[in-house]
């Protein structure tokens, strides 16, 4: 007999850490112990299960015990937590959830894969019957159930993260009136705030009653949740409510057997997958990872993730040397209709880091404009000063968010940088993209900030800007401005600067707009060249501006 592998948790990282092992080493014993009734499933599925999207419960379990132990020789035991672990014994204590037995099974090496937990506020009402969390199939099932039999006409979801507001969606979809409820100042946290506010300008348009900067201090009802108390005094009604709060690490397991425990909270793992003792590996939601941008200890609940961290652990056990070199929290969600994905670093986590950066914004089409369907894409490009190398990028649109930004995730994977941006040879037909992709523009956008062609200025500094020592030049057409202008600004369209430069003195900061950002660059070169040497242009334009004014 091989080593002895014992897995606690199955779902991503510990069923791929299973598969990847049994791959390698046939002579393994594996056994894999799983505290719910689901070994492995499909919990980024769960809103669009309880949507219908997904009609069939059946599609969601990715592997059972059987198809496990059939194909990989896997002892897979579910309804059985692992209570206890003694490292120093190389044991585990496991409590049989069914028959409520307990015994103890020792190990070579153990995986723990426990995943991470809800959160849930301490608040009165809390434990009320119709408040839901969405971790696990059995979760859906309750909420199923309970729209179907109860047929809620409102629900209030607390939490404005990516299952917060694909909860929304998909209540929605059913028919259900949604109120989200964000105690920060904006939904999706990996977002920047300028981002966020397209996505709550979206929620707003399709019906969804948005709180922000809310908290929800007590849920009031006699058997279940009839309606929700506010900080600011309101009262909202809620048949049902849905906790989209975050997660936590399930960190307990491993804080009582004396294992390092993070700053985040998130089990401490070497770069090998190892934790503190080296015999016990940890992988998933549980573990805190190194940021691959930033190098920083962080938590980045992500399936993909997960599941390289399985594999990597397996390889590691199996006698193969594999290094995990970060998360970079690459992640998207789609928001009625509306799609939003982000990677790498943000620019609020730059700033809170002193890490120096600079950003631009472009909205370009999501395919060649003369063929029909093409929409606005908001493109968010986060790089380094010096060399331009990238540090992250979010986009916000319909069709082809998730292309832009693998090709992006790609780049800062490979350290690449702006300038290589320009050069990527990527598909181009007029249904799917234009000659020059939204990704190779963005990569020009930010090589003429790093060159000085076009010095920003940002939606942020606008309220700042000292009338007596600046002018606001507006570039867009008399129609145009018709539709609202930054106060104060003065309107040349840029097709007849050039003829009305007296208009404009040379002894002030010159801050130039227009909709998206490229008539403003045309007007700050042909300054530039006429001697304006204190111009810069507002990076997004309108586009950018307008849902944060």
């Amino acid at each position: 007999m091989g080593k002895k592998v014992l897995i606690v948790g199955g779902v991503a990282g510990g069923a791929s850490a299973a598969a990847r092992l049994r791959r390698l080493d046939e002579e393994a014993q594996i056994i894999m112990f799983e505290r719910g009734q689901d070994v492995s499933f499909a919990n980024c599925g769960l809103p669009y299960y309880i949507g219908g999207v997904i009609d069939k419960r059946n599609k969601l379990l990715v592997q059972t015990p059987r198809s496990l132990f059939q194909r990989f020789n896997i002892d897979v035991r579910t309804l059985s937590e692992v209570t206890r672990v003694f490292p120093q014994e190389k044991r585990v204590e496991v409590k049989n959830l069914a028959t409520q037995e307990v015994y103890q099974e020792d190990y070579d090496f153990l995986v723990l894969s426990p995943g991470a937990k809800p959160f849930v506020p301490d608040i009165p009402g809390i434990d009320l019957a119709n408040v839901f969390t969405v971790r696990n199939v059995p979760d859906s099932d309750r909420i199923k159930q309970y729209i179907e039999t109860e047929q809620p006409a409102s629900a209030l979801v607390i939490g404005g993260g990516f299952i917060g507001l694909e909860m929304a969606e998909n209540l929605k979809e059913r028919g259900v009136a949604v109120t989200i409820v964000e105690m920060a100042d904006q939904v999706m946290g990996p977002l920047d705030f300028e981002m966020a506010a397209l996505v709550h300008k979206h929620l707003k348009k399709n019906g969804i009653n948005l709180k922000l900067k809310t908290r929800v201090t007590a849920l009031e009802g006699s058997s279940k949740v009839e309606r929700a108390v506010l900080d600011n005094g309101e009262k909202l009604d809620a048949d049902m409510v849905i906790l989209g709060i975050g997660v936590t690490p399930e960190n307990e397991l491993a804080k009582s057997a004396g294992l390092s425990i993070g700053p985040t909270g998130g089990i401490l793992v070497d770069e090998y997958l190892r934790t503190s003792d080296p015999s016990i590996y940890a992988v998933g939601d549980a573990i805190q990872v190194k940021h691959f941008v930033t190098g920083q200890g962080a938590l980045l609940p992500l399936a993909g993730p997960a599941n390289k961290q399985g594999r990597l652990a397996a390889d590691n056990i199996a006698g193969r040397a594999a290094r995990y070199n970060g998360t970079q929290g690459t992640s998207i969600a789609r928001v009625l209709g509306q799609v939003v994905a982000v990677t790498g670093a943000n620019e609020k986590t730059l700033q809170k880091l002193g890490i120096g950066h600079l950003s631009c914004y472009l909205h370009p089409a999501s395919h060649a404009t003369y063929y029909p369907g093409a929409e606005d894409l908001a493109f968010k490009l986060i790089f380094t000063p010096d060399e331009g190398k990238i540090l992250g990028a979010q986009a916000v649109g319909r069709g082809g968010v998730d292309k832009r930004i693998d090709v992006i995730a790609t780049a800062i994977r490979a350290g690449m940088t702006v300038y290589d941006l320009q050069e990527l040879e990527l598909c181009y037909a007029p249904p799917f993209s234009s000659a020059k992709d939204p990704v190779n523009m963005a990569g020009y956008v930010a090589a003429n900030i790093i060159n000085g062609d076009n010095p920003p200025f940002y939606w942020n500094q606008i309220a700042g800007l000292d009338p007596d020592q600046s002018v606001v030049l507006d570039v867009r057409t008399a129609k145009e401005v018709e539709a609202g202008v930054i106060p104060g600004a003065m309107n040349i369209p840029v097709d007849e600067l050039r003829d009305r430069l007296s208009e404009l003195p040379k002894d002030k900061d010159i801050y130039v707009y227009c909709r998206v950002g490229l008539r403003g660059y045309l007007a700050t070169r042909i300054l530039q060249q006429h001697g304006y040497t204190r111009v810069k242009n507002l990076s997004g334009g309108m586009l950018t501006y307008g849902p944060v004014k």
